[in-house]
């Protein structure tokens, strides 16, 4: 249903107290979206609180989308919105960007699906509005389960194994929850059910892939608190030194491009000519300067003597 934490050293859009700070602020908005999503499932029981219900659902579904935004804006910034970096990590563009903006796509059509029952126990039931809520309450939940799908087939080559069974104790739960969400609009499509609101199928279907996503989240908060601990210790980090470069960059240091052209400019200097001692040079005295005899000065001389 959701991106959620990475295993990736990349994720470090911001300082390290506000980095923690939103990672937690993240995983506690997730669980809230799926108890949100639990109790409103479970309000379609009631005909009396079937409206109330769909109101909370409608609440859990933004929350939802509010935390694939941040994921998204969190990788961006990660990489300091370089997108050029993609281009020497694959998984970074095919994972880390398109399964948060995936994940969005859906909860944007599950939305406007609850939406739209929710117009019609205001104004009274009207066909196309069941027929474009049924559809995207189809869809909606495809989308969760491809971007899950997707999530799931990330490989991490050196992140710590601790981390990385974390990780699919995350992804495991939100697949075959979004799995159920789905099942339940097919089955809602063709049951016939009272209210033109949601059937006794979707309703418990909802219910434990509700329940799945609390398990994720619990799960996912564990994650963050072991990687906070972690320090960037043990994270699986962007190929073809993208990393390093991009480390480089933050810390205000020219590319490693630049510092090689710098490097091969220098002139090479032979060791032990930087071992030989450099002769300092003795200053010599000038020689004091001689008389000169003056015509006058002979004469006066040669009188006295």
């Amino acid at each position: 249903m959701v991106k959620l934490a990475t295993s990736r050293e990349c994720r470090a859009y911001s300082l390290r107290r506000s980095r923690n700070r939103w990672e937690y602020i993240n995983a506690a908005l997730y669980v809230f979206a799926a108890v949100l999503l639990l109790g409103g499932s479970a309000a379609q029981f009631s005909s009396q609180d079937a409206k109330s219900g769909l109101v909370i659902l409608l609440i859990g579904i933004t929350t939802v989308a509010l935390v694939n935004v941040h994921d998204l804006v969190a990788h961006l910034a990660g990489i300091d919105y370089c997108l050029s970096l993609a281009a020497l990590d694959v998984q970074l563009l095919l994972v880390e960007f398109a399964v948060p903006l995936v994940h969005l796509l859906g909860s944007i059509l599950f939305f406007l699906s609850i939406l739209f029952f929710f117009i019609q126990t205001e104004k009274g039931y009207n066909y196309r509005l069941e027929k474009y809520a049924m559809s995207m309450l189809i869809v909606g939940p495809v989308f969760w389960l491809i971007g899950s799908i997707h999530d799931a087939c990330q490989i991490y080559e050196r992140a710590d194994g601790q981390l990385q069974i974390l990780q699919k104790s995350v992804q495991v739960p939100s697949l075959f929850g979004s799995l159920l969400f789905l099942v339940g609009g097919i089955f809602n499509k063709h049951e016939s059910h009272e209210f033109k609101i949601l059937g006794r199928s979707w309703t418990w279907l909802s219910i434990f892939g509700s329940l799945l996503f609390i398990v994720g989240g619990l799960m996912n908060v564990v994650k963050v608190f072991k990687m906070q601990q972690m320090d960037g210790l043990g994270l699986e980090k962007l190929r073809g030194g993208a990393q390093e470069r991009l480390s480089r960059n933050r810390e205000g240091r020219i590319p490693l491009i630049l510092e090689e052209n710098t490097r091969r400019k220098k002139p090479v200097v032979h060791p032990r000519e930087e071992t030989r001692p450099v002769p300092v040079p003795v200053p010599v005295q000038a020689p004091a300067p001689l008389p000169v005899p003056t015509p006058y000065k002979d004469v006066l001389l040669s009188n006295q003597a």
